[in-house]
């Protein structure tokens, strides 16, 4: 679904981006992961269009982005933060995003599974984070698009929530969707990724499952896999 081939991109004199080569095959939750300041983000960033590289090419379903922007109508995007204007409540919010992008949407059954009914009369700057993180999933989940990229999608949750998520998540999956994660919090990743590609000064170090991984790193435990491949870099 996403091929991606020789991917550079600096910020000055800072390199984020070596060269990536990538493939996200269509259908199935695929985690991003790297410690902060590996290029997670711009590489998610250049995928959306929001990032123009510096050289390499990015194709979704073997169509080069580059200059484009009608492929990210079939993209639903949750941001890490939740940046809404505070002086609009959630049901004002919910109807100006539907407007703009001008797709069926579904939200009412979003609304109603993370709680949000008594919020949606309320000013998005008297919520605290974990509910306008609940309104930034409804934002990004409320349209059927095939691919979604999750930035950080545990942020805030409380432990109902959470489960919540996992259980659309898996949804989404199950009628294939490609669903993209960048996440720290390695039990999610465990619990749901079908694949892991791990990031590191730019570069890939690793692209496979999870168990794949473990074999490589000798290590039963992710959080010291992917501890073990820190170390081994710092050596």
């Amino acid at each position: 679904m996403i091929n991606i081939s020789n991917l550079h991109k600096n910020f000055g004199k800072v390199v984020v981006l070596r060269g990536i080569d990538l493939e996200i095959k269509k259908g199935g939750i695929f985690a991003i992961l790297g410690p902060n300041g590996s290029g997670k983000t711009t590489l998610i960033k250049s995928i959306l269009g929001m990032v123009i590289p510096d050289s390499g090419k990015i194709a979704v379903n073997n169509h080069s982005v580059l200059k484009e922007w009608s492929y990210r109508d079939n993209i639903n995007y949750l941001p890490q933060i939740a940046d809404f204007p505070n002086n609009l409540s959630v049901k004002e919010l919910i109807k100006m995003i539907k407007n703009l992008r001008g797709k069926t949407a579904s939200d009412s059954e979003l609304i109603e599974i993370l709680g949000l009914k008594p919020f949606l009369d309320k000013k998005l700057g008297n919520l605290s984070g974990g509910t306008r993180q609940k309104v930034n999933l409804v934002l990004c989940f409320m349209f059927d698009s095939e691919l979604l990229i999750l930035d950080e999608p545990t942020t805030g949750l409380d432990p109902v929530s959470l489960i919540q998520l996992k259980k659309i998540i898996r949804q989404e999956k199950k009628i294939g969707k490609t669903i993209i994660i960048t996440t720290h919090i390695m039990s999610f990743v465990e619990e749901m990724a079908d694949e892991i590609v791990f990031l590191l000064d730019g570069n890939i170090y690793f692209k496979g499952t999870i168990e794949q991984l473990q074999i490589k790193t000798e290590q039963k435990n992710l959080e010291h896999a992917i501890a073990n491949i820190l170390t081994l870099e710092n050596a």
